[in-house]
């Protein structure tokens, strides 16, 4: 739902869309928050979709659109909402194994004090009356100590053993869900918002060591026409291809993402220029060498180009400054006619 949602807000009729958003906040009575807005989004692009038929029941019941209502509907429709809420949820289960583990050590700990004073008071027995029948006693006593320790040590382990897999499990799942938070749904590549963190800390790196890195924005070619001619469940499938020749050149420490509509970032930390062309120019062949099939009907997409411009990092660099000339680079690029590299400086 959120896919099409987005890709109906990048088409003709957008701004009509958007708008009608904007008046149905305005006559029921509700602010056009970012979350509002979202909600609302949701509902004109699918208006039979269980969101809207959800809003459709409270107008009829009467019900005031609230904070917390607003909430509630954003964690069960919205993607990023069930996302929290997972994140919340597997939080909340690692924190009570944490806190099993601790009562566990902690039960370890005064089993140990416990040992630790009954051989304390064997020994001053043994000290005050060493007989024959007092050190019956106290080995009596000293075995009878030990099985308890055996047994709590046992208890304790396997309290531990359960407690560290169970977190171990979680962690494991907090990772799945911190790399779907970081996950553009369509093209299986980074987001924008991972972009942001990985550029900011490539460019902290930079400054901190005195590398160098370089950044290419490459841009899908006429990608409007596709969407346009074909639908826009074939724009998706273009951008999924695309996606995939990217990733396949894109292995560690190579970062790539989707910037953002049909626009796709990659950062290449340690790569001069020289490098980074070189990569790009290898995409660019890739991406217009395969023959494209619409997959409905099989139809023959024709040749899917790139457009891409790249910059590399100054000393003294935003991340704002080394954006906009990697920007500028791939706009000069779709004015010489597309399906080519622009490097920074030849813009």
């Amino acid at each position: 739902m959120a896919e099409k949602t987005d890709a109906k807000f990048r088409s003709q009729g957008a701004y009509a869309l958007a708008r009608l958003a904007v008046k149905q906040l305005e006559e029921q009575r509700v602010w056009p928050t970012p979350i509002n807005y979202e909600l609302w989004s949701q509902v004109i692009s699918e208006p039979n979709g269980p969101l809207a038929r959800e809003v459709d029941r409270l107008r009829s019941s009467g019900e005031p659109i609230t904070d917390e209502l607003v909430e509630r509907l954003a964690t069960t429709y919205l993607p990023r909402g069930r996302l929290s809420e997972q994140i919340r949820d597997t939080g909340q289960a690692l924190s009570r194994e944490l806190a099993s583990a601790e009562q566990a050590i902690r039960s370890a700990q005064e089993s140990s004090e416990s040992f630790s004073s009954q051989l304390e008071l064997t020994s001053r027995t043994l000290e005050t009356s060493p007989t024959s029948s007092t050190l019956k006693s106290v080995v009596a006593d000293l075995s009878d100590a030990t099985r308890r320790m055996q047994e709590q040590n046992a208890t304790v382990e396997k309290a531990l053993a359960a407690s560290t897999s169970e977190v171990v499990m979680l962690r494991e799942q907090l990772e799945a869900i911190r790399k779907e938070a970081a996950t553009d749904p369509l093209t299986r590549l980074a987001n924008r918002r991972a972009f942001d963190e990985v550029m900011e800390k490539t460019r902290t790196e930079a400054i901190r060591t005195g590398s160098f890195f370089c950044l290419a924005l490459l841009d899908i070619d006429y990608f409007k026409k596709f969407n346009d001619t074909w639908g826009h469940q074939t724009g998706d499938q273009v951008l999924r291809y695309v996606a995939s020749v990217i990733r396949k050149r894109c292995t560690p420490p190579r970062f790539a993402a989707r910037f953002g509509g049909e626009e796709f970032a990659i950062i290449l930390p340690g790569e001069h220029l020289f490098g980074a062309i070189s990569m790009v120019e290898t995409i660019l062949r890739d991406v217009s060498a395969a023959k494209i099939r619409r997959r409905s009907t099989n139809d023959d997409l024709g040749v899917i180009t790139l457009s891409a411009g790249i910059a590399s990092y100054r000393v003294g660099d935003t991340v704002h400054g080394l954006i906009e000339r990697a920007d500028a680079s791939l706009y000069a690029a779709k004015r010489r006619g597309r399906n080519r590299l622009v490097v920074e400086g030849d813009g």
